[in-house]
């Protein structure tokens, strides 16, 4: 159980014992994907052009399917924190059936696609190649809504070094399979991209799979699933609520996605050359974001259960923990970066016109890293409180209404090009930094938060 830690130099302790599990893992997920587009690269480089563009389409379904796992932290942290342990077994339950249908929907969206890939304007040569790549990928949705669920549960509970293990051990497991079915090995037969899909197809059951055992098999759970078992029915109260969150919660991660990707058709419209330089800083922003999202994760869960308290003295003090926090990882990370920016281009392609972009987009790169650990310091501070509408509208602002005319203005009229596209990053994340502070001054009062909304 997490230990009720709230004198400052706690904070900071608590924050990186939650949040460092998570780093791991998306360190994992990050090597998975490197290990999947060399493996499936030295197979067959129009295999590999096919799954970069399933991939950026299924990722965006993918992406809601996380996000609306997000409204559980805020219901069931609030419990935690209150100590009431057997009634979080009801909102996972609540949750699993949620997500559920959140799956017939994705699937849906997904199936859709499936039939609209000859009128997307994709090489004809490639669709063999994603048919049955995007069908596995299907079939496999309802595995992922329901283990985004569970590693939802487990972070808001403070137990992220299960989520770690579990996720650890199952991307091993794909890279083990994707070098076993991709390239026919142990009597296998090749099966190429196919085979990377089947591969990931059952990593994902295998997730849910060690999920469940452990939610319902370890002795320190059952203080948890029995509350499943109570009844059942479902508290028609929590299952709302949990829609009403995940949805605002899912559309605020898509859209910030989704805005993030059309600045790829304006980097498109400037060259090839810039296009691939915009790769490539996307790559080196992850080693960024991956060390963020982990602490972000941590702020929302404390948060969580210090509203199951009514401490709101502390809820100001984790986020302020946090925000150093994360203000010190990019300190950290921004300096070497910066040091060697250029010899980043090289390292990825060789070509000095590519080189020489990336040098120059560094620089707004490391600016933005303030307004982007703002951002997500209090996006998180909000998600712990539950006001993930808030997310939404800001999110839409932010990047709809202004980073993407501003990335128009300084790269495509005033011919900027790649660079000025990328200044467009610092202030749109500032600007939804600060409007999620505001909100969160806003809201952090009793009168604005009660036990009622969890």
């Amino acid at each position: 159980m997490i230990q009720d830690n709230t004198t400052k130099p706690n904070h900071y302790k608590d924050l990186l014992r939650l949040g460092t599990p998570i780093v791991i893992g998306q360190i994992g997920q990050i090597v998975l994907n490197l290990a999947d587009t060399l493996m499936i690269g030295h197979h067959n480089t129009e295999e590999l052009a096919a799954a970069s563009f399933v991939n950026t389409m299924f990722s965006l379904l993918v992406l809601i399917a996380v996000g609306f796992s997000c409204g559980l932290t805020p219901i069931a942290g609030a419990r935690f924190g209150r100590k009431e342990y057997s009634s979080i077994g009801q909102v996972v339950k609540c949750a699993l059936v949620a997500n559920t249908m959140l799956a017939v929907l994705l699937t849906a969206a997904a199936v859709t696609l499936y039939y609209a890939l000859p009128y997307l304007g994709q090489p004809e040569k490639l669709l063999p190649l994603m048919r049955p790549y995007l069908l596995i990928n299907i079939l496999s949705m309802p595995f992922v809504c329901w283990g985004c669920a569970m590693r939802q549960f487990f972070d808001t509970i403070g137990r992220t070094k299960i989520s770690m293990m579990v996720f650890v051990m199952a991307n091993t497991l794909n890279i083990i399979g994707n070098y076993i079915l991709i390239y026919g090995k142990w009597g296998m037969p090749e099966l190429g991209l196919l085979g990377a899909g089947i591969s990931t197809a059952i990593s994902r059951v295998i997730i849910i799979t060690v999920f469940m055992i452990i939610f319902c098999m370890r002795h320190d759970m059952r203080v948890f699933s029995s509350g499943i078992f109570t009844s059942i029915r479902l508290d028609s109260h929590v299952f709302r609520r949990l829609i009403s969150l995940g949805w605002s919660s899912g559309l605020q991660m898509a859209m910030e996605s989704a805005a993030f990707s059309l600045t790829a058709i304006l980097v498109g419209w400037t060259g090839v050359m810039p296009l691939a330089a915009h790769q490539i800083m996307l790559t080196v922003s992850m080693f960024f974001y991956m060390f963020y999202l982990g602490i972000g994760i941590a702020i929302s869960v404390r948060v969580s259960h210090y509203i199951g308290r009514r401490d709101y003295h502390s809820i100001s003090q984790v986020s302020r923990a946090g925000l150093h926090i994360i203000l010190c990882m990019a300190f950290c990370v921004a300096i070497p970066i910066f040091m060697l920016r250029n010899e980043i281009g090289w390292w990825f392609a060789n070509d000095e016109q590519i080189a020489v972009l990336v040098a120059a987009t560094i620089v707004p790169l490391i600016v933005y890293q303030f307004g982007d650990a703002l951002q997500m310091t209090y996006a998180n501070t909000l998600r712990g409180l539950g006001l993930m509408h808030h997310l939404m509208v800001v999110s839409f602002i932010a990047y709809f209404m202004i980073s993407l005319p501003l990335s128009w203005f300084l790269g495509i009229y005033l011919g900027y090009g790649i660079v000025g596209i990328w200044w467009a990053f610092p202030v749109c994340l500032t600007v939804a930094g600060t409007l999620f502070y505001i909100i969160f001054k806003r809201h952090n009062k009793p009168r604005t938060i009660t036990e009622e909304q969890h």
